[in-house]
């Protein structure tokens, strides 16, 4: 039931369709109720069996003046129009009440469907909202494939599992209780009976769909596991075709499938338990009535053959929505699961946020320094206590071995990871202090693997600006300083071409000088480039580091370089080994040095 509570924010957003779903199921349940309890006493003065009453009985709150009252005006119509007629009356009486009953029913249903959509929709934009604003280390530490199946396959068991008995934990609950008010007023020592068996029913019911949350939970993180595994497949296949590891792979997908196919068995024994279980313990209720009832009318006791006729058909409507509540509970035992792994994600701290007081970085006018930084990851030193300054309009080149800390250092300066120990400084103010939008603002960034998002070439130049005929000479401008605009042009719909998923569609190359435009078009003082040339054939590199010659001007630039050859001119070169500086200066001072950079120049020539 907490699933419900940790839904209501997001019901709430439908006021109107939410008192207009429980309004139209009351009158429904009203409507049943009497029309079912006027056909008895109707068809007893028909045949005879009750004498007609010629006074109206005085009106009171009791079960016996309403049926009296019934009986009178039932029996006003047998007088007034005859048997036949009042009984062509009545049958179409009840036609019209159980036409009022379903219209209502339906009218419930469409302001539910509302309800259930707009949460749903509500719920994937709150948790696409969170995964954006996660830091990029939550992703490193994450299984891709299970956020995914979190976003998708967990959403749609809310939806399904929580949201579509949504109406029935609103009518199967209303309708026990006004039938069991009725009840009351037929005969309360009965009613008492059934009340006090029913807790035995919830506690059988409650212990199986406690098993039942356990097992969903572990489904469901198979089900990510499973997702996780198959985008690591797609994402690697020409690595497993060219090792033939296509039986490795498929026996370990295999193992997690059967896992998780015999947790959904055991999850579905449970659940499909729950409709006889909840019918048998429905029946043996009214059997217990049925046999103190008997004995009530036998003995002349508080009850007479009609009342006791009338109870029993009432309590027997009670049948139905007790069966489906009971259905519903354990779908929202399930459902909740999937709420519980969303919520994992909606309720994960966000480390890397805004101060208070964050001011907003809207020029870049001096340096950037590094002060001390150190920075560890998972407990791992990466980073330690750094030391240097880039000046405006100078081009910094960082080099080292692999994981030496290079990326890292960038990652540090856009704010991706904040530091652990030291400060990062821009123009004499820790980069904490200001906003991350406007920090990031004041940055370009072209990486080693282009990222291309599937969509125009257009959109992904300009990435966020909407269109119009001036971004649209802005975006051909940078794509004409990219080296880019020639193939655009040749393309089948020029810059509203879309590039396929990952930009596949595209040539390394022309991918590359895409993101290059990017940055172009942004035209961000801070250039942050990871070099972006060393996985190109000879004429693309040619044509890239075109492009970036021309990025490079009257911009401040730190480089991540893996071909020596393209930081000559460089201001500075820092050279990285296991987090720490071991030589900085000239690309000449440091070959004159004969250090570990001219090496890896000597290795590279």
């Amino acid at each position: 039931m907490n699933a419900f509570f940790k839904l209501f924010p997001f019901i709430k957003r439908f006021p109107k369709s939410s008192v207009a779903n429980i309004i139209f199921n009351l009158l429904a349940i009203l409507f049943s109720l009497f029309s079912l309890t006027m056909i008895y006493p109707f068809l007893q003065l028909l045949f005879g069996k009750e004498e007609i009453s010629d006074t109206p009985p005085e009106l009171a709150l009791s079960a016996d003046a309403f049926f009296g009252y019934i009986n009178y005006l039932l029996g006003q119509l047998i007088i007034q129009f005859d048997q036949k007629g009042a009984l062509l009356l009545v049958c179409g009486f009840i036609i019209i009440v159980f036409f009022l009953k379903n219209l209502f029913r339906f009218l419930a249903k469409y302001n539910l469907a509302i309800i259930r959509n707009g949460v749903v929709a509500d719920l994937r934009q709150v948790l696409y909202a969170k995964i954006l604003s996660l830091p990029v280390a939550y992703f490193s530490e994450k299984k891709k494939g299970d956020t995914l199946a979190r976003a998708t396959v967990d959403i749609q068991e809310v939806e399904w599992g929580v949201l579509s008995v949504l109406e029935l934990m609103l009518v199967s609950p209303a309708n026990i209780i006004v039938s069991l008010l009725f009840l009351f007023s037929i005969n309360a020592t009965l009613t008492i009976s059934v009340l006090v068996v029913m807790p035995f029913a919830a506690i059988i019911i409650g212990t199986i769909a406690k098993s039942l949350k356990k097992v969903s939970f572990q489904a469901q993180d198979r089900m990510g596991l499973l997702l996780s595994q198959l985008e690591e497949s797609m994402g690697g296949l020409s690595i497993i075709k060219a090792f033939n590891a296509e039986k490795y792979f498929e026996d370990k997908f295999s193992k997690t499938n059967q896992e998780h196919a015999q947790l959904m068995t055991q999850m579905l024994h449970r659940r499909d338990l729950s409709s006889p279980l909840s019918e048998f313990l429905s029946i043996s209720v009214i059997v217990i009535i049925l046999y103190l009832g008997t004995l009530m009318v036998l003995n002349n006791n508080a009850i007479d053959s009609a009342q006791f006729i009338t109870y029993l058909v009432i309590l027997s409507q009670i049948i139905p929505p007790a069966k489906a509540l009971t259905d519903a509970y354990y779908k929202i035992v399930k459902g909740g699961a999937s709420l519980e792994r969303i919520e994992e994600i909606i309720n994960t701290p966000n480390e890397i946020v805004d101060l208070a007081q964050a001011t907003e970085l809207s020029d870049f006018k001096h340096k950037i320094e590094f002060k001390n930084v150190s920075f560890a990851y998972n407990e791992l030193p990466v980073l330690k206590k750094l030391n240097f300054t880039l000046e405006k309009g100078k081009v910094l080149a960082l080099v080292g071995g692999s994981g030496s800390g290079k990326t890292t250092l960038a990652k540090l300066l856009a704010r991706f990871y904040d530091v652990n120990e030291g400060s990062i400084l821009i123009d004499g103010i820790d980069i904490k202090d200001y906003s991350q939008a406007s920090l990031r603002k004041q940055m370009g960034i072209v990486s080693q693997h282009p990222v291309l998002f599937n969509d125009s070439v257009y959109n992904n130049i300009a990435l966020g600006v909407e269109w119009s005929e001036s971004n649209q000479k802005k975006v051909e401008a940078a794509a004409k300083v990219a080296n880019a605009h020639a193939f655009i042009e040749q393309l089948e719909n020029g810059y509203r071409t879309s590039v396929g998923d990952g930009g596949h569609l595209l040539s390394g190359g022309q991918r590359q000088r895409l993101t290059i435009a990017r940055a172009i078009f942004n035209n961000a003082p801070i250039l942050i480039l990871d070099e972006a040339t060393s996985s190109l054939d000879s004429e693309s590199e040619k044509l890239v580091q075109t492009a970036i010659d021309e990025l490079l001007k009257d911009r401040t630039v730190l480089v991540i370089a893996h071909r020596l050859s393209t930081i000559r001119s460089a201001d500075e070169i820092i050279v990285l080994n296991e987090g720490e500086i071991i030589e900085r200066g000239t690309h000449y001072e440091l070959l004159e040095y004969n250090g570990d950079y001219a090496k890896m120049v000597a290795l590279q020539e």
